[in-house]
């Protein structure tokens, strides 16, 4: 039996999802706790954190496996096709991860973008989650699915309420 939680953070485009799961994992990283993090369609971001991911490792270790440097909506088909290849890839490696209890808490960001596009179906998601046993699981989106409470334990769905043209905090940026 599953003593994990599963905790669903989701909210619309550039609202602060992945921060607050970081934010999550920097605190079970403060408690001792070994962090997983698996990064699904952001092909189009930058790796610049790359450093500061590198800097937390071995406690936490952060997986990327789609090759592309574009978001997966401007792929072509073929290449559309080689990256659900690589995603396929990746929701087995989570899979694995908590099957073994590799980790204390797993971060599957942007998980919630594959399945608003289709590229996995909801009882996927579900037998992955249900492979968990002590360790808990962080799944973030643009898109809440339905029934979400059928999934998650805990669900925060952000809201972005500064005014139009106020810059961003954390980006330095409009």
């Amino acid at each position: 039996m599953s003593t994990g939680l599963v905790e669903m953070i989701c909210g619309g485009e550039g609202s602060g999802k992945t921060a607050l799961a970081m934010g999550k994992a920097l605190g079970a990283l403060a408690r001792q706790k070994s962090v997983i993090v698996i990064e699904f369609l952001k092909g189009g971001q930058k790796l610049e954190d790359a450093s500061l991911y590198q800097r937390l490792e071995p406690e936490l270790k952060r997986f990327r496996f789609e090759k592309s440097d574009c978001y997966f909506e401007e792929l072509s088909d073929e290449e559309k096709r080689e990256a659900c290849v690589s995603i396929r890839n990746g929701i087995s490696y989570a899979k694995k991860v908590l099957t073994t209890g590799e980790c204390d808490l797993l971060v599957l960001d942007e998980v919630l973008g594959l399945l608003d596009q289709g590229i996995i179906k909801r009882e996927e998601l579900t037998a992955v989650l249900d492979c968990r046993d002590e360790a808990d699981v962080i799944l973030t989106g643009c898109v809440l699915p339905e029934r979400p409470e059928e999934i998650a334990d805990r669900i925060v769905q952000l809201e972005v309420l500064a005014a139009p043209g106020e810059k961003d905090i954390a980006n330095n940026s409009d």
